[in-house]
């Protein structure tokens, strides 16, 4: 039975950047795996452990030797290897010198492709323990680090210094200098409740014995857990609920090493600035956890994790509260300066403000979006006037103090001036919706006035970027053209506005200055726009080939569009649904054929055969039945009649031929099928479907 150990890999460094640490462990991890796995040492379990001062991976089960390894070397084919007489040939004795073996040593090897001389040999395995220092090495050089440091004297570069390396196979040490560090099996504790060494007994014991000994929860997800549940168990005392963003709590998990929860109170004065403003600052500019009461509301409290167990977390406390209270008297200055002035006043500083220098200022793009909100309006139901005052009032925030001291306050700065200055509420509202949504997966606008804002504001980005032929290229995208597009059809689709894109970009197009040659750019950007659709709907597991399909037909209409895939999805599934595509294939491949303008008109006087006689009957019976469904976008019942087609389609191709040599009945069965096939392409184009 193969002898088996655990390994314990540590890196032990300075503070590692916390944003950065969770990608640097999962990497580590992967890196060693990777490794091992090269070494033929696969199929250990692996964990890691990352905290501030650490990268830390434990294999278990790992074998002291690599497994032999069998290595075959074909040498020449045997009516090479030997001559008439039976003697071997000089390409046989140097494959054997070559070798180290004669050649009655060498074996045959006989296949279905032929017979050649071989030699097999074993190559024992190596000792894992020689392995790892050179796998360490990789993993490490390996990581995702965009700048790395040197410190000291030396020429190692990580993205901290190194100070320590534990390499622990069992009770042995691997010994290696790696990054500058001896490898042996101390370890560090917390850095002030137990900054002496931890000499680690066993590899398994290591995550135990550094909580136990050295004030360390070594695991992240373990330590990120213990922040969740204390910062809500100090809310739940506080008559509360932590708000608890994920991005924020791995950060501060990446930050201590021994979590402990404190709570700080603030002035309820503060609690009249906007709670966007003050949450912001708690969590990006002081990494705490805002407290809200059940309904949603803050309250004059925070969370702080801090790392370490203080002798008197009051002063600890109060370090927070006065850290914290600066940054809120300036928001409740900014909040109070900004609305001595209405927020329409600032449309005039718009012009000062350059959105990009060959498509204006802000204050020019604000009016196109304007004119193009009021048609998006007028066309989907929605109310030009609120639309265009949304629009021109759009901007007007990022002129405003909050906002500048703020960025991330942009659209929410601008409901509450709006709300302050008494304009419709619905036209507040859309300031904010008007950048929903911000990222895949984000929520839409929830009124028709923001999905109206949104939807103008993107498609007048795109095509004016595009227009000055600055369209992203390959990862550059430094205007979030693809981001933009995404939510032009997220928008378009899921919030039910069935418009036409074309018009839309047509639209836009004819508000920028002749000069641009803007109109140009519209089937640009509409291609571009329906390739982001291509990934939309293969997020949602949409087959290539049906999207394919639809896109064939090339329809106009997002929305439109999403009922095709819907349709086509639902009918594959059908029985009839393979022999009707494989019948389309046939068509379209016939029609191809056809040099001249296709015949459309079917004479029923040259209908001589009874199955295309079947075929004709039926399409005039379901014509008038499908025609009216699909002009109502009722795609999926039309299918559903069409598929009453299979078994005449069936008979048609099994009894009739249809490039016959009397021309006068060739052409009419060529515009029978052109008839069917063009039934269908009101949908998609199902000869695209595979099986």
């Amino acid at each position: 039975m193969t002898e088996i150990r655990d390994l314990l890999i540590e890196i032990g460094t300075e503070e590692l950047p916390p944003k950065a640490l969770f990608d640097l462990s999962l990497a580590f991890e992967q890196g060693i795996g990777e490794g091992l796995a090269k070494a033929g040492l696969n199929g250990c379990e692996m964990t890691r452990f990352a905290t501030p001062r650490r990268l830390a991976v434990l294999v278990r089960g790992l074998p002291l030797r690599q497994p032999d390894r069998r290595i075959e070397r074909r040498g020449p084919a045997l009516s090479a290897a030997f001559g008439a007489d039976g003697q071997p040939s000089k390409a046989a004795e140097g494959f054997a010198r070559s070798c180290g073996v004669s050649v009655a040593d060498l074996q045959r090897q006989e296949t279905d492709k032929g017979a050649w001389l071989v030699h097999i040999s074993v190559e024992p395995g190596a000792a894992t323990a020689g392995l790892i220092p050179p796998i360490v090495e990789a993993a490490l050089a390996g990581l995702p680090i965009p700048k790395r440091m040197r410190w000291g004297n030396r020429d190692d570069e990580f993205v901290r210094p190194v100070h320590w390396v534990v390499l622990l196979f069992g009770d042995e040490v691997i010994p290696a200098t790696l990054l500058g560090a001896r490898s042996g099996r101390d370890s560090r504790g917390h850095r002030f409740h137990h900054p002496e060494p931890i000499r680690i007994s066993s590899p398994a014991g290591y995550a135990q014995q550094l909580a136990r000994e050295g004030r360390v929860i070594a695991d992240f997800a373990e330590r990120r857990d213990a922040i969740r549940a204390h910062a809500e168990a100090v809310a739940n005392e506080l008559g509360g609920m932590a708000v608890i963003k994920p991005a924020l709590l791995d950060e501060v998990t990446a930050l201590v090493e021994w979590p402990v929860a404190l709570a700080g109170t603030f002035e309820t004065r503060f609690l009249n600035v906007p709670a966007e403003a003050l949450i912001s600052t708690m969590q990006d500019n002081q990494r705490y956890f805002p407290v809200v009461d059940a309904q949603g509301r803050l309250l004059a409290h925070f969370i702080t994790i801090t790392n370490l167990e203080s002798r008197d977390p009051t002063q600890v406390r109060a370090g927070n509260e006065r850290v914290i209270r600066p940054r809120f008297s300036d928001a409740e200055f900014f909040w109070n300066q900004d609305r001595k002035q209405p927020l329409a006043a600032r449309m005039e500083t718009l012009n000062h403000v350059v959105f990009q220098q060959r498509l204006g200022t802000l204050a020019a793009k604000s009016e196109r979006v304007a004119t193009l909100a009021r048609f998006i309006a007028t066309h989907s139901s929605g109310n030009p006037d609120w639309a265009e005052r949304a629009a021109r009032l759009a901007k007007c925030d990022l002129m405003s103090q909050m906002v500048q001291e703020f960025p991330e306050l942009q659209g929410i700065m601008g409901r509450y001036y709006a709300l302050h200055d008494h304009e419709t509420a619905e036209v507040a509202q859309a300031l904010e919706e008007q950048y929903l949504p911000r990222f895949a997966g984000d929520r839409l606008p929830a009124s028709a006035t923001g999905r109206t804002l949104a939807l103008a504001d993107r498609i007048d980005t795109l095509v004016g970027i595009f227009a000055i032929g600055q369209a992203p290229s390959g990862a550059k995208d430094p205007f979030a053209l693809r981001r933009a597009a995404l939510g032009v059809l997220r928008i378009l689709i899921e919030g039910q506005l069935d418009l036409d894109l074309e018009k839309l970009l047509e639209q836009a197009a004819a508000a920028f200055e002749p000069t641009l040659r803007t109109g140009q750019a519209v089937a640009t950007v509409f291609d571009f726009i329906m390739e982001r659709l291509r990934g939309y709907y293969l997020d949602r597991d949409v087959r290539p080939d049906t999207f394919e399909a639809v896109l064939g037909c090339r329809p106009v209409r997002p929305l439109d569009f999403d009922r095709r895939i819907d349709a086509v999805q639902i009918f594959r599934a059908r029985p009839e649904a393979a022999s009707l595509a494989a019948a389309n294939k046939r068509i379209r491949n016939l029609l191809k054929k056809v040099d001249a303008v296709l015949p459309f008109e079917v004479r029923p006087d040259l209908l001589v055969e009874e199955a295309e006689q079947a075929l004709a009957g039926r399409l005039v019976e379901l014509s008038s039945e499908v025609l009216p469904l699909m002009e109502r976008g009722l795609y999926d019942e039309a299918l559903g009649r069409l598929a009453a087609l299979r078994e005449p389609v069936d008979a048609f191709f099994d009894q009739v031929l249809v490039l016959t040599e009397d021309a006068a009945l060739r052409d009419n069965r060529i515009a029978l099928l052109n008839e069917l096939s063009s039934l269908f392409l009101r949908v998609a184009d199902f000869s695209r479907l595979q099986d």
